[in-house]
């Protein structure tokens, strides 16, 4: 078995997470995100499946890196409900 075979046969699609630098993770979630439209709108079930597992993949290895990202008030539930007031959805410095 080789590093991209898993136990239940199926074939993982990439390098593991955990064996990328930051630079190269942001990279990988970059390309996919850019990816996703296409995939959903145009993709076979498997290629869905398969982008929706790497995606998984990346953003859970992101969020373990990095723990206490910065959140934007405007992406919380009270903050989408002050949104209309013009409030920004981005992270203040």
């Amino acid at each position: 078995m080789n590093e991209h075979d898993r136990p239940d046969g199926a074939t993982m699609s990439g390098v593991d997470p955990g064996r990328l630098d930051d630079q190269q993770l942001m990279r990988e979630l970059e390309n996919i995100h850019r990816t996703r439209h296409d995939t959903l709108l145009y993709g076979s079930n498997d290629a869905l499946r398969a982008h929706n597992e790497r995606m998984a993949q990346l953003e859970g290895e992101y969020l373990r890196r990095n723990p206490s990202r910065p959140v934007a008030a405007g992406r919380t539930r009270e903050g989408a409900r002050e949104r209309g007031s013009g409030e920004s959805a981005t992270p203040r410095s």
